[in-house]
C-alpha cells in the first residue's frame, strides 16, 4: 500500500462520476442527434466538473460515449481506464435501468449495497446517473425511460488487482463513488473493501472473521482456524478501519493475524500500522524484555536494534515469550476499540507461517 508523498496533490474523479458524464453525453446524442464536445455534471457536493468525450457512437435507439478516468494523483487501479456508457431507449414507463457491459461485474452475494443479480453499480453512482439523466430530459424534452449500460474495457483484468472476487463481484470491476471526487491517498477503496467484506460475511451468516495484515498471515490464520475464504478480511494496515466498523456491525468472534512488527504497533495502541503513520517503539520493547526477566544488557541491545524482528530474535535466544506478551496487549487494544461483546484472539506468525504468539480469552 502506497502512502501520500509530500506536496499538494491533485484530486480526481470517481468511476461513478465518469460514467455519469459519459451517460449524460450519450443521452444528449440520443435525443438531439448531436454529441457535446464536453459534458458538465453536478456532483453530490455541488461541484460541477467538465469531462471531454473520447468516444461517440449513435444509432436510432441507442448512443454510446466514453470518458477517460482521471484519478488525479491517487494510485487508483482504474486511473487512465475508459469508462463507457451506452444509453438506450427502454419500454415506456420503465424508468431508468442499469446494466453491466464489458468489464463491469455482477453481484452474486448478499451483503453489498446492491442485491445479487444486479450490476455492480453502487447506489451513489446510480443516484448521480438518475439525476443527470433527469436534468437532461427536462432540458432537452426527452424521456427518462432508458437503460444505461456501463462498460470498462479491460476491467476483467483490472478487477484481478482488487478484492472483488472475494466479495462475490464476478466478471469485472465495481462502479463506485459516493461523492464523485477521488481524494489522493485517502485509501478509501481499501477501507470500502474491508467494510464490504464484513458485510458479505455477515450476510452469509458467518460468525468468525479473521483480519490479516498480509497474504502470509492470512493463509496461516485460515489454516489455524479452518476458516472459509469468505471469512478472511484483507485488513492490511487498517486495523482501525476494520475494528471500528465491526464495533457498529459486530460478529461473535474476530481473529487478528499478522507478523510481529505490525502487531507490536497495534499492541502499543496504533490503529494505522503503516510505517508512515506509526513506528515501533524499541524503548518500550526493551522495557517489556526487562519485565519478562531479561538482563539489562539484553535490554540495551534491544534499544539499539534495527527492527522489531531483531528484538524478537534477542528474546527468542533468551527464551523470553515476547511474542506472547505482544499478542496479549494487541488483543487488549482490539477489545477496547470494539467496545462490545465480540470475542477476540490475536495470532502472530513468523514469515514461514509458524504461530509464535497467540492470545485468546
Amino acid at each position: 500500500m502506497s502512502r501520500k508523498p509530500e506536496g499538494t496533490l491533485r484530486r480526481g474523479w470517481t468511476t461513478g462520476a465518469c460514467a455519469t458524464a459519459a451517460a449524460r453525453g450519450a443521452y444528449e446524442a440520443l435525443v438531439t442527434g448531436r454529441f457535446p464536445d464536453t459534458v458538465t455534471i453536478t456532483l453530490p457536493g455541488g461541484e460541477r466538473p467538465s469531462f471531454a468525450l473520447i468516444r461517440r457512437q449513435r444509432d436510432s435507439d441507442r448512443a454510446t460515449a466514453g470518458v477517460i478516468k482521471d484519478a488525479g494523483d491517487d494510485p487508483d487501479v482504474t486511473h487512465g481506464a475508459t469508462i463507457v456508457s451506452t444509453v438506450a431507449w427502454a419500454t415506456a414507463g420503465s424508468g431508468i435501468g442499469f446494466a453491466a457491459g464489458e468489464g463491469v461485474g455482477m453481484v452474486t452475494l448478499a451483503g453489498l449495497p446492491v442485491p445479487p443479480g444486479e450490476p455492480a453499480i453502487n447506489p451513489g453512482p446510480r443516484a448521480m446517473l438518475r439525476q443527470a439523466i433527469g436534468e437532461a430530459a427536462a432540458l432537452l424534452g426527452g424521456s427518462t425511460d432508458v437503460t444505461i449500460t456501463i462498460a470498462i474495457p479491460g476491467g476483467v483484468e483490472l478487477a484481478k488487482k482488487t478484492m472483488n472476487a472475494r466479495l462475490g463481484i464476478q466478471g469485472g470491476l465495481s462502479v463506485l463513488g459516493t461523492t464523485g471526487v477521488v481524494i489522493p491517498y485517502s485509501c478509501a477503496s481499501w477501507i470500502h473493501a474491508i467494510h464490504s467484506g464484513i458485510d458479505v460475511a455477515r450476510a452469509a451468516g458467518l460468525t468468525h472473521l479473521a483480519g490479516a495484515t498480509g497474504r502470509s498471515s492470512e493463509a496461516a490464520v485460515r489454516k489455524l482456524h479452518q476458516l472459509p475464504e469468505m471469512a478472511l478480511i484483507d485488513m492490511g494496515d487498517f486495523a482501525g478501519g476494520m475494528l471500528k466498523y465491526l464495533r457498529r456491525h459486530p460478529v461473535q468472534h474476530l481473529t487478528i493475524a499478522g507478523g510481529f512488527g505490525k502487531l507490536v504497533k497495534l499492541a502499543a495502541g496504533h490503529l494505522d500500522l503503516h510505517s508512515g503513520a506509526s513506528r515501533v517503539d524499541l524503548e518500550a520493547l526493551a522495557r517489556d524484555l526487562l519485565g519478562l526477566g531479561a538482563a539489562p544488557g539484553l535490554a540495551d541491545r534491544a534499544r539499539g536494534a534495527a527492527s522489531a524482528g531483531a528484538v524478537l530474535e534477542l528474546a527468542d535466544q533468551a527464551g523470553l515469550p515476547l511474542a506472547e506478551l505482544v499478542a496479549r496487549r494487541a488483543r487488549e487494544v482490539a477489545l477496547a476499540t470494539l467496545a462490545g461483546s465480540t470475542a477476540v484472539d490475536v495470532a502472530i506468525f513468523d514469515r514461514a507461517g509458524r504461530l509464535i504468539g497467540h492470545a485468546r480469552a
